[in-house]
This record gives structure tokens, C-alpha cells and sequence, in this order.
């Protein structure tokens, strides 16, 4: 039986409104796309790629901004964001030791789209993020090549379309759409561990109102994060109520707590994608990523020390042009006040769809087996699902408690 979404268990999280397909896909013109490598025993990884709008990135750039919880990362990119506050490619998600393929296979793709790249037009800035998933990846064989970047790109450039509200689904087309959905582990998540229970892709959005208009906010979330015992699931702490069939981490040769075990919730790490289609600037978008934060507390993280907990925030609302005009040296946007309500309903949606993203990782994820025998268990979402309701008042299936 396909797992289900926390939703889908009726678990609520927050109080406002989901988008379409709850997913950072609801943000109109952003898509996903995923490639999986899962090969022979030791080979449990991937790339997710995000883009930002249908268009030409590095032409039409949007506004981004990053917030770091804890630098223990090895991002690339985030550094000219910060500066410039714009983003103009995708964005890439791997493990931690396929960076350097992501980003040739992401300039590579953006080479092609753009002959003129390092020439007439100077440099692009490329961001990549990642995660160690050693501990079910044979993260050594470096088997992210740059093609598999190139491919993921491809895929969420193809999906874009079926994400339209008007789409017309053709034959095979509803599949295809259902891949840019896809969570757990997928692309990037393939290999990831999180609270130690399998994790992985995860995502979720939320709808805003706003001078008459319907605004979103996606979250997409590479998990490979946490403790066990410090879940929390939408209030409750059910991490300290729930073990696994090891009563550890995952079967195999290396404890959690190991030294150097990746597996060990105090060194993993987690990224988080927000996008929004309110039109902001860089310093506002910040101030989004900034509550990203708070939703990962209101799951259980903690940002420890060899956490790489990171946030990229970006907007499809406004777009900057790869040049200014001959004619003009300066730009005119049409932005929010900081003081608007709005925003703090950007802000509650930014916490909400980020601690959803993160529970869709671990209650979609599948027990997957990996390098050296080592197994990463799926939550038991079942039993997770009887506790929140039995403290909530809800009626729970007397079978799964």
C-alpha cells in the first residue's frame, strides 16, 4: 500500500490553507524535478533540481535570499545571493560529495541555453545544496555525474506544464506530473535519514490573502536530520513515544552515535526551498527563510553543531533583467511594506509549510536498505497517527493503537 501524506492521516499542522497540491509546486511557475540513482547494494543517492519560473533564469532573475541556522554546510552560490539578493538558475540539490558534478551539469545546461555565458554576458551564479548520506550511500564512488544534474533540470523544465490548473492530462501525462510530486526517497532524498527514521523530499504549501489576491508559499525540504527522541509531529512529542524495530536508528554495523556516522541526528543536516509569489525583495525574503527556522523547531530540530541547517528563499513575484535598459540605470518594483499585515501571514505560512515539508518526508519515505546491509526504517506512521489522535481527541483506528 502506497504510504501516506501526514494530512492524509487527518494529523492537521497549522491552520491555513493548503495550495492545490500542497507542494512547492502550488508557487505558479515553479517546478521539480528528480533523478533517483539506486543501483547494486551501495548506491542510494540523487539530485532534485528547483526552477524558479518557466522562462530563461539567468535573463529574468527573481529576488532570493538565503538564512543559515548552522553553517555546517558545503553549499556553492549562497555567498552572491546574499549580496546580490537575486538568483538567475535553478537550484540543485545532492549528497554532499556530488556538489561539484551538480554545478558542472547545472553550467553546463545553462551554457547551452545561453551562448553568449562567458562571453558578452560575464559569469552566472549557480547555487547547489546538499546533504551527507554516507551512511546508506556509497558516497565515495562520487556517482552523481554532471549529466544527472542536467537531467533533473530537464524533467522539472517538462513537468511545468502539467502543473497548470488548466492542464490537459494526456495519456501518461498524470505520471509524469506525479513525479514532480514525488517525496520521500527521491532525487536527493534517496539516501537521506531523518530523526532517525528514513527521510528524505518533503513538501507543502500554504494559500494567503492579500489585497483581494490569493498569494502562496511552497516548501520543499532535503530532511537528513534530528534525534529520534526529539520528534515532535504537530505537537506531539512522539518521538519519545515511538521505537523502531531496533529501538536504535536503522540496522547495521553502526550504531547511531557513532563516530563519523552521518546517521547520528547531531550531524545531519537539512535545506530548505521557499518560494512565494508575493512580490518581495531580497531583505524581506530573508526575513521569510528567517521563520523556515521555526518550523523546523516545531518538529524537533535543534540546529547542533554538525547540523547543516540552511534555508534559500526566492520570488517568483518580481523579475530583474539580466541588464539594465540603455536607457536607464535604475528599476522600478512594486513591492510590500514590511509592515503590511501580509506579512505576517507570510510568516506563520513560511513556519507551517516548512514543519508539513518535513513530516510529508518522513511519513511518505520507505524503509530503504543500503550500503553494507545498513536499513533505514520508515516511520510507522500508523502508530504515529493513533497517539496524535488519541491526545487530540480525534477518532483514531482503535486497530492502530
Amino acid at each position: 500500500m502506497p504510504r501516506r501524506r501526514v494530512r492524509e492521516w487527518g494529523i492537521r499542522v497549522g491552520t491555513l490553507p493548503p495550495g492545490r497540491f500542497n507542494h512547492l509546486v502550488d508557487v505558479p511557475g515553479v517546478s521539480v524535478g528528480h533523478v533517483t540513482l539506486w543501483e547494486g547494494d551501495a548506491v542510494r543517492t540523487g539530485v532534485t533540481a528547483i526552477l524558479p519560473h518557466g522562462g530563461n533564469w539567468f535573463r529574468e532573475k527573481v529576488p532570493a535570499a538565503a538564512f543559515v541556522l548552522n553553517g555546517f554546510g558545503k553549499t556553492v552560490g549562497l555567498v552572491q545571493v546574499k549580496e546580490l539578493g537575486l538568483l538567475e538558475g535553478p537550484i540543485l540539490l545532492t549528497n554532499t560529495f556530488g556538489v561539484a558534478a551538480a554545478l558542472e551539469g547545472a553550467l553546463r545546461y545553462m551554457l547551452a541555453e545561453n551562448p553568449d555565458l562567458g562571453e558578452a554576458w560575464g559569469s552566472i551564479n549557480l547555487v547547489v545544496a546538499e546533504c551527507n548520506d554516507s551512511w546508506l550511500h556509497d558516497m565515495r564512488g562520487l556517482h552523481v555525474r554532471p549529466e544527472h544534474a542536467m537531467a533533473a533540470i530537464a524533467k522539472a523544465r517538462a513537468a511545468l506544464p502539467l502543473l497548470a490548473d488548466d492542464a490537459p492530462l494526456e495519456p501518461g501525462a498524470a505520471a509524469r506530473r506525479a513525479e514532480a510530486l514525488q517525496e520521500g526517497a527521491v532525487g536527493a532524498g534517496t539516501g537521506m535519514v531523518a530523526f532517525g527514521w528514513k527521510g528524505g523530499i518533503g513538501s507543502a504549501s500554504r494559500r494567503i490573502a492579500a489585497g483581494g489576491q490569493t498569494f502562496h508559499v511552497g516548501v520543499l525540504a532535503l530532511c537528513n536530520f534530528g534525534r529520534r527522541e526529539d520528534l515532535i509531529v504537530s505537537g506531539v512529542p512522539v518521538g519519545r513515544l515511538v521505537h523502531g524495530p531496533d529501538d536504535g536508528a536503522r540496522e547495521g554495523d553502526a550504531p547511531i552515535g557513532s563516530a563519523g556516522v552521518e546517521a547520528d541526528g547531531e550531524r545531519g543536516s537539512v535545506i530548505v526551498v521557499v518560494a512565494t509569489d508575493a512580490p518581495l525583495l531580497s531583505r524581506q525574503l530573508r526575513r521569510v527563510a528567517k521563520r523556515a527556522a521555526l518550523g523546523l523547531a516545531r518538529v524537533g530540530g535543534y540546529a547542533y553543531h554538525g547540523s547543516g541547517d540552511i534555508v534559500l528563499a526566492f520570488s517568483t513575484g518580481l523579475r530583474v533583467a539580466a541588464s539594465p535598459s540603455s536607457e536607464a540605470s535604475w528599476l522600478s518594483l512594486t513591492v510590500w511594506r514590511d509592515d503590511d499585515p501580509a506579512m505576517n501571514a507570510l510568516f506563520r505560512a513560511a513556519v507551517e509549510a516548512t514543519e508539513e515539508a518535513v513530516l510529508n518526508a518522513l511519513f511518505v519515505a520507505e524503509t530503504v536498505t543500503g550500503k553494507g546491509g545498513r536499513v533505514a526504517h520508515a516511520l510507522p506512521a500508523e502508530r504515529v497517527a493513533a497517539y496524535w489522535h488519541a491526545l487530540f481527541g480525534g477518532k483514531a483506528d482503535p486497530d492502530l493503537v
